[in-house]
């Protein structure tokens, strides 16, 4: 084969020049990628009462509905208190209707007929003194029985204004303060029942939203401390990416800005926006601040997937980050 000539050999080195400009040019212009991991912001259940733990509803890596029934403690005290709260609640009610309406019917019948009995003898007592005041008249009785009778006249008479009063007073309710007293009873007994039930319902723990159980705590059968966490949920809207840029991007980022994710295994890339932007470097270099060191300083950056989305992500693992 015949050597190159000057003009070919001229040739292939421009080629190369040409070749490497625009590469490089391609590599300015790359999209710049940014490392992050994904984290869950876990919610911690339990409850605020001691106790052994009866039954344990869901397991480990479960994806529940809102409102499903995660675990439930022995209540038994819990149950038993509530029915006597409950049975002295209707005790006190019973009483502050009682004497709201005053005496029972049969009871003001009584007054009535005791009435009725004292008039009819007042009426006689009344007769029998007219009779011994025309006696004493004619001189026919002592004054000591026409005193007589005119002391039963007046007994009789004040018996009746007595019983009178009685039937009147049956038909009244209580007085008022005493109607403000059993009232404020009926309130206590109340707040009873409702203290009482809050503890029941504190033996019973629900998902307060969707989500998957990431770890049980205890089994069942064990005792349960107050306010330990039994079951650890990750709830969809709970999962975000935290990665970090360099100081010369931070300025150009707000909230709601979009990026991709992309992360091994995952079938597409996941798209998120940005929720959060830290004002404060994560990372100074260990050396005297300067123009040449300013390129190290990073800050830290937090985005959310879409509800739909966070299920593809797991607490944990590396992610790419692609500024949109």
């Amino acid at each position: 084969m015949s050597n190159p000539t000057r003009a070919q050999r001229f040739a292939g080195a421009a080629l190369s020049v040409l070749l490497v400009a625009l590469l490089s040019a391609c590599s300015r212009h790359e999209t710049a990628t940014y490392q992050g991991y994904v984290e869950g912001e876990f919610v911690y259940l339990g409850s605020s009462q001691a106790g052994k733990l009866t039954a344990l509803s869901v397991s480990r890596g479960q994806t529940v509905k809102a409102n499903a029934s995660l675990f439930s403690l022995e209540a038994d005290d819990e149950t038993h208190a509530l029915v006597q709260a409950q049975q002295q609640l209707a005790a006190a009610r019973a009483q502050l209707a009682d004497i709201r309406t005053g005496k029972r019917v049969p009871e003001v019948d009584v007054n009535r007929a005791q009435l009725a009995e004292a008039v009819a003898n007042a009426r006689k007592a009344a007769l029998q003194l007219t009779r011994d005041e025309a006696q004493y008249r004619a001189g026919g009785i002592a004054k000591a029985q026409l005193d007589d009778s005119r002391a039963n006249a007046d007994s009789t008479a004040a018996q009746v204004r007595e019983l009178t009063h009685q039937v009147d007073v049956a038909r009244l309710p209580a007085r008022s303060q005493q109607i403000v007293e059993q009232e404020a009873q009926v309130a206590a007994a109340d707040a009873v029942v409702a203290q009482a039930q809050w503890k029941l319902d504190q033996k019973r723990v629900s998902a307060p939203s969707e989500g998957l159980v990431y770890d049980t705590l205890y089994r069942q059968g064990e005792w349960v401390p107050a306010g330990s966490p039994i079951v650890q949920m990750l709830p969809p809207q709970n999962v975000k990416v935290r990665f970090f840029v360099p100081e010369t991007i931070v300025g150009q980022l707000a909230l709601n800005r979009g990026v991709t994710l992309h992360c091994d295994g995952c079938a597409a890339d996941v798209p998120a926006k940005i929720t959060y932007v830290s004002n404060q470097a994560e990372y100074t270099p260990p050396v005297i601040y300067s123009n040449e060191s300013r390129a190290k300083l990073v800050f830290m950056v937090e985005a959310h997937p879409s509800i739909a989305d966070a299920t593809k992500l797991h607490p944990g693992q590396p992610v790419s980050v692609v500024l949109q």
